[in-house]
């Protein structure tokens, strides 16, 4: 009950809420609290790498407790992560991570932005990072974001002068920072950028270090302190009844699916931050010395003695009294010539006129998504509950308005319908980094206005104009999708511009494993109603399609026709890709629609090429029937199908030695042991099915700082580590030359191991028993070579096997040597 009520208080803080909660409805105590940061002209900006790295303590801390403009630039989206909560990984893994880092900013009060830096997976070194990446590029991100918030004061997570003892996109992050800090007042730096923004210099800039970036608390203790700053971050308000850990510990709990859900913390807690750049400011206050208060601006003087009057007799009885004073404030910061502070505090003004006034706007469409030259209804719903004098003078969407000149009573809702029609021209509302093809490093953005954006700008918003006391401004709201579920309640999901009608190819790697045709299917799907159009497979040279363009006809809208297309392999190994395409009056579309769904995130809909890749394989393998134990997710039984396996899922639950008779191997999917708490009690059972006679294939693992709850994962030594190889080109020797591992039923040469995605593996263990041979050795660049990437054992009349090899990353991805090794770890024989 507690951690409801804590969330529920929190939910109301913050300005930006995302679309996946209803509109902010705000107490009074919430209102006074959004004063005193209307209060504070002071801006701080936390940068690191990725989603979760960072530290929302602070975050809140400075947004709640310092009232400071606060905002969180990850230079990545977290899209070489894993995913344990469902089956996104790449670039909609970086969706889903994006959402979840707005919902923990919506938590703590933060805002977000991005840099077009792409996580391509594991980095040992910043030069490898910055090599990727495009250093110039993404430094430019950074100079220009933080040419636009302008930030006093600067904090990186990570630091910048120890390249080599952590991830290399972390000391990048700060690297670059560091960097932009000396560029961003100099006019010669990025010119091209002082079209749409201008020179600044931030006052400071800061670590926020640790005793772990010291090697322990002794060390420490010991340390030179004389330029940092300790800042207790547990503070407690009473005016919203909840500590900032507690605040904290829901922003983080944002981040799912790295799972960081996590209990709420009280109580006193100190955070450390070291001066990098800049004057070491006195006494705990990181913006001391800068003018934070309203005589900051031209005309703030005037303005900040109306305001800080009105904090300093703040009515929470009837807030509403406080309008006049709140609109004469408006109306001279409109005359300010500093356009910054102008346009943030234009905004937060707006939004606390409508607090104190009761004010509630909505413009709710009438379906999900419409097309471009589509239409649809958007319902308006205004609602004054104060004495105030409130006119809804108009309302506009687009080209579309009305004038109702309507006064609106205290607490008598207005209702009105525009019917919008949509431009041809109108954009997608898909995610604007994914629009066109990036590279491993970067993702391509071609609106330079875009980039920072942490998502795509609604296509549609309302702007209801209203005069207040006789005063006439406007407020804008996003036209939304409202509805309800029985088993969900209230509900809001961001309206969508789609086009006419998505192609997909469920499977998006197909095996072709001797020279048979297989059965593809292309579905399409309605996003209007009555579509007619022709269905086209593309193909490349070599193979066949018959009949590779067919007409359709789809009557309603969020209908699917599936059509199948038989697709032919050339004689001889080779690898292709296919991409379905329909053209509709003319027009072509070539997009898969993705939508993505969780409870904690905004549905996304996510527009991406239609295409699948095709491979001809020689493969050999022995056995059919495997079983197939799920860890943290990944598609290995769908890859093993494409070749031939009959894969059955294992229920951990149901897992006894009768139950596992009947299958040939069973592999045991990523971090199983990490996620499956029953493994534990199971894993005889599995170890007697190798002893009798089967093969037991076990993927990675992460052991953490206090190892595996378990301790027979392995029938003979086996210590886990961090080792790992990042690069997916790294050379890779076969040690054990003369095991059947690599000779059959599939030889194993060199070339196997061309054209690997991402990495060749990770988490390999370092020590193992004398039973286990290790079969492959490789290395990232300028290190020993590790040998535990696969090691095999006998064990009675069966193999076991642990590998730390990405299987889970090269099946998919339709890599060939990744196909031939693992079926003959499959089909390993049995020991007499």
């Amino acid at each position: 009950m507690r951690q409801l009520l804590v969330s529920c208080i929190i939910s109301a803080l913050c300005i930006n809420l995302g679309f996946s909660q209803a509109p902010k409805k705000s107490s009074s105590a919430e209102i006074y609290h959004s004063l005193q940061k209307l209060n504070f002209l002071g801006s701080a900006l936390y940068i690191a790498a990725h989603p979760d790295d960072e530290n929302t303590r602070l975050i809140s801390y400075l947004s709640n407790n310092v009232k400071a403009k606060t905002a969180y630039l990850s230079l990545t989206r977290g899209d070489g992560g894993q995913n344990l909560i469902g089956p996104e990984i790449r670039e909609q893994l970086g969706v889903l991570r994006t959402q979840e880092l707005l919902g923990a900013r919506s938590k703590d009060g933060g805002e977000q932005f991005f840099s077009r830096a792409n996580d391509f997976g594991y980095s040992k070194h910043p030069d490898e990072t910055l090599d990727i990446w495009d250093k110039k590029e993404v430094l430019a991100d950074v100079v220009q974001i933080i040419r636009q918030y302008k930030p006093d004061v600067i904090i990186n997570r990570f630091n910048h002068r120890t390249p080599g003892t952590t991830h290399g996109h972390h000391t990048a992050s700060a690297m670059l920072s560091v960097e932009a800090f000396d560029l961003v007042n100099d006019p010669k730096a990025y010119p091209e950028q002082l079209k749409l923004t201008e020179t600044w210099q931030p006052k400071r800039m800061f670590l926020n270090t640790s005793w772990w970036f010291y090697g322990s608390e002794e060390a420490f203790n010991k340390a030179d302190k004389s330029k940092l700053m300790k800042l207790d971050v547990g503070v407690f308000y009473p005016m919203l009844g909840v500590s900032n850990n507690e605040i904290a510990s829901l922003a983080s709990s944002q981040h799912l699916c790295q799972g960081f859900g996590r209990i709420s913390t009280r109580g006193s807690q100190d955070e450390y931050i070291e001066l990098l750049k800049g004057d070491m400011p006195k006494g705990d206050d990181i913006f001391e010395g800068i003018n934070t208060t309203w005589s900051r601006i031209d005309g703030g003087v005037a303005i900040g003695k109306i305001l800080n009057k009105v904090e300093e007799n703040f009515n929470f009885k009837n807030p509403s009294l406080h309008l006049p004073e709140l609109i004469e404030a408006y109306k001279l910061l409109q005359k300010s010539t500093d356009t910054h502070w102008k346009n943030i505090k234009s905004k937060e003004l707006e939004n606390m006129i409508s607090a104190v006034a009761g004010l509630y706007l909505e413009a709710n469409a009438s379906i999900t998504n419409s097309t471009p030259s589509g239409s649809f209804k958007v319902s308006i719903e205004a609602l004054n509950r104060s004495n105030t004098n409130i006119i809804l003078k108009s309302v506009r969407v687009a080209t579309t308005s009305l004038s109702p000149n309507i006064s609106l009573k205290n607490n008598t809702k207005e209702n009105l319908v525009l019917d919008i029609a949509v431009p041809a021209n109108t954009n997608y509302t898909s995610p604007y980094w994914l629009m066109k093809k990036g590279t491993l490093g970067m993702y391509t953005v071609a609106d330079k206005k875009l980039i920072g954006k942490p998502e795509t700008p609604r296509a549609f918003n309302a702007d209801f104009k209203l005069s207040i006391n006789n005063y006439t401004l406007t407020i804008t709201k996003p036209v939304v999708y409202h509805y309800s579920k029985p088993d969900k309640g209230e509900l809001y999901r961001p309206f969508e511009v789609l086009p006419e009608a998505s192609v997909s190819i469920k499977d998006k790697v197909f095996i072709f494993s001797d020279g048979s045709a297989k059965q593809i299917p292309v579905t399409i799907k309605a996003l209007k109603d009555d579509i007619t159009g022709e269905l086209e497979l593309g193909f490349s040279k070599g193979w066949k399609v018959n009949n590779a363009k067919l007409p359709f006809t789809i009557a309603k809208r969020g209908d699917t026709k599936t059509f199948m297309f038989t697709v032919t392999p050339p004689a001889t190994e080779a690898q292709s890709t296919i991409s379905p395409s329909v053209t509709i009056n003319g027009k072509k579309l070539s997009k898969e629609l993705v939508v993505i769904s969780y409870d904690h995130i905004p549905t996304q809909s996510v527009l991406l090429p239609s295409e699948a890749k095709v491979v001809r394989l020689d493969i050999k393998k022995t056995g059919k029937n495997i079983g197939y134990i799920t860890g943290a997710g990944d598609k290995i039984p769908e890859s093993l199908t494409q070749i031939g396996y009959n894969v059955s899922t294992i229920d951990p639950d149901n897992i006894t030695t009768e139950s596992l008779k009947g299958f040939d191997a069973i592999v045991v999917g990523i971090r199983a042991y990490n996620v499956v708490n029953q493994l534990k009690f199971k894993q005889h059972f599995l170890l007697d099915y190798v002893k009798n006679g089967g093969n037991l294939v076990i993927q990675y693992n992460t052991a953490g700082r206090r190892g595996l709850d378990l301790d027979n994962l392995a029938p003979y030594s086996l210590e886990l580590s961090r080792d790992r190889v990042t690069n997916e080109f790294a050379e890779v020797s076969i040690l054990a030359k003369n095991h059947p591992v690599v000779n059959t039923p599939n030889k194993i040469v060199p070339t196997d191991f061309n054209n690997w995605v991402q990495e060749r593996g990770l988490y390999f263990p370092n020590k193992w028993g004398k039973e286990f041979t290790p079969i492959l050795s490789m290395a990232d660049k300028g290190e020993d070579a590790k040998k535990g990437s696969l090691l095999i054992a006998p064990y009675g009349k069966g193999n076991y096997v642990y590998t730390g090899i990405s299987f889970f990353r090269e099946l998919p991805a339709g890599v060939p040597g990744a196909y031939k090794l693992f079926a003959n770890l499959l089909s390993l024989p049995k020991n007499n």
